[in-house]
This record gives structure tokens, C-alpha cells and sequence, in this order.
């Protein structure tokens, strides 16, 4: 991906309340902003022309992160129509400022987002499907670079749906290969921006140590990578079916180990000197 300069304008001085965004020799713009503040999202001019959007928030049934991807030719109109929606509490639209989103335009760029969205797996896509539109090659070329644009400023908005959990390492440091080994079972992953990636193939303890019921989180995630199907049981340990992100060392070296781990010390490079180590040098 490209590198860019974004503005962002925080329209009341509070990065939690409406803003804007734009990049560099880019035509579009997002707006993004809480529900609460919807009336001030749409009162924005931009909010009548055409363009995607995204509703963000947690689905009450299964208490996992949601998003709810659309198009339309009045962004405005269209999100009146979601308040009988209860689940999302934020949104963020797309828009260009030369008027040359056409109504085959925005239907491409939807199908295209659900399609990434689900792929990802962040988020439950509350969507049923979409219908998307067929292009000439060369708009699909344009609205692929538009696309581009949206990955690189939803997560500067606060909104992940579309941020890949198992991307390329960037820094340094994230290329390091790091190992967690315990009773003859090896995890493998690397740093990441968001905390931690345990990558696809790793192994896990069966059964958790004593330790996971006096911290519930150990439990928690683990439990529910069994129940999205991230861990499986392979004989006699657990294997990883995909790669897993986890908020630090420590949070992912738990769930490999069963109980309490510091990731600092259990996860190692492959001369065994340790991530605490490693990050001293």
C-alpha cells in the first residue's frame, strides 16, 4: 500500500465526535462520527451525495462486533432509513468531491466491501448479500484505487472491518519469527500493530491449567476461538485453523499455554533468547 498524508479535522475538537478525512491528491473524503451525533453527520452537505457507508457496533445476540456496509445515491436518505437498526452506535461514509461516483459505481465498491469485510472476519457483516455492478476495465481500475483509500483510512477512524489479521509484517520488528513452546506442542507468531498474531498451524494446550479459572480471560478466549472455530482439537492439543490476533504477548501465550503466561519471557526467537530480551537490544 502506498504511503499517504491524511488530514483529519476533528469538527468540535473531539477526536470521538464527527471528523473528516481526506488524503492527499485523492478526490474522496470520509466523514465519520458516533450516533449520537447523527443529526450532525447528515446536516453535512457532503451527507447528500452518493457514495458507501458503514454502521459499526455490536450484534446484542451474539455480543460480537458487527458492520453493516451500503451504498447509496444520498447517503443521507439512506441512513434515516437504518435508526430501526439498533446494533450500530458509529458510522462512516465515503464520498468524492468531483461528482464522478455513479450509481454502478458505488454498487461495485459495496459488493467489493461486504466481500472483504466477510473474508477478514473481523466483524459479522450484518449484510444478506449484495447485489454489486460489472464495470469497464478501466473504472474497475479507478474504483480499486478508491478502494485502496478506504483500507488506509477506516482503521485511522476508528473502524477495523476491513484490516487483515494475518497481514504482512511491516516494522522490523514484526518480522521477527517468535516461538512459544510448552509439553512438546510450538506456537508461532510475530508482533503486530494491534498487539499480537498467532499464526495459522500453531499448537495449543488441550487442557488449561489450574491458573485459567482465576483469570477469566484465558477461559473467555479460548472458549470462543473454539466456538468460531480458530481452535480445534487435533489429538491430544488444540491447532490454530487460522491466524489469531490477540492484544499482547501475553494475551496470546495464555491461550496457548492454558493459565497465566508473561509473553515477554515465553515467546522466543529461534536462538531462544526471549521477546524481553530481544526488545532490550
Amino acid at each position: 500500500m502506498p504511503s499517504a498524508t491524511i488530514k483529519l479535522f476533528l469538527v468540535h475538537g473531539d477526536p470521538k465526535r464527527l471528523r473528516t478525512a481526506e488524503i492527499s491528491n485523492w478526490t474522496g473524503k470520509a466523514i465519520a462520527g458516533p450516533r449520537s451525533e447523527l443529526d450532525g453527520v447528515l446536516s453535512r452537505e457532503e451527507a447528500a451525495k452518493p457514495g458507501v457507508y458503514f454502521l459499526s457496533g455490536v450484534d446484542s445476540e451474539s455480543g460480537k462486533t458487527a458492520v453493516y456496509v451500503g451504498e447509496a445515491e444520498s447517503i443521507r436518505d439512506r441512513l434515516r432509513g437504518h435508526l430501526d437498526k439498533d446494533f450500530w452506535n458509529h458510522v462512516v461514509f465515503f464520498i468524492t468531491k468531483d461528482e464522478n461516483l455513479t450509481k454502478a459505481h458505488i454498487r461495485y465498491l459495496e459488493g467489493r466491501l461486504i466481500e472483504q469485510a466477510k473474508s477478514v472476519g473481523r466483524a459479522t457483516v450484518m449484510n444478506g448479500q449484495s447485489s454489486g455492478a460489472k464495470l469497464p476495465e478501466s473504472d474497475r481500475e479507478d474504483m480499486e484505487i478508491f478502494l485502496e483509500r478506504i483500507h488506509q483510512l477506516m482503521p485511522v477512524l476508528g473502524a477495523d472491518a476491513l484490516l487483515p489479521i494475518g497481514q504482512p509484517p511491516g516494522g522490523q520488528a514484526e518480522k521477527r519469527v517468535l516461538f512459544c513452546d510448552i509439553k512438546g506442542l510450538r506456537a508461532t507468531g510475530h508482533l503486530a500493530p494491534n498487539g499480537f498474531v498467532v499464526l495459522k498451524g500453531s499448537q495449543a494446550v488441550l487442557k488449561e491449567r489450574a491458573s485459567a479459572h482465576q483469570w477469566p480471560y484465558t477461559l473467555v478466549t479460548r472458549n470462543k476461538l473454539i466456538e468460531d472455530g480458530t481452535l480445534r482439537q487435533h489429538s491430544d492439543h488444540f491447532k490454530f485453523t487460522r491466524d489469531a490476533e490477540f492484544s499482547s504477548p501475553s494475551a496470546a501465550a495464555t491461550v496457548v499455554h492454558g493459565g497465566s503466561a508473561n509473553g515477554l519471557l515465553a515467546w522466543k526467537d529461534k536462538e531462544g533468547r526471549t521477546l524481553k530480551e530481544l526488545e532490550a537490544v
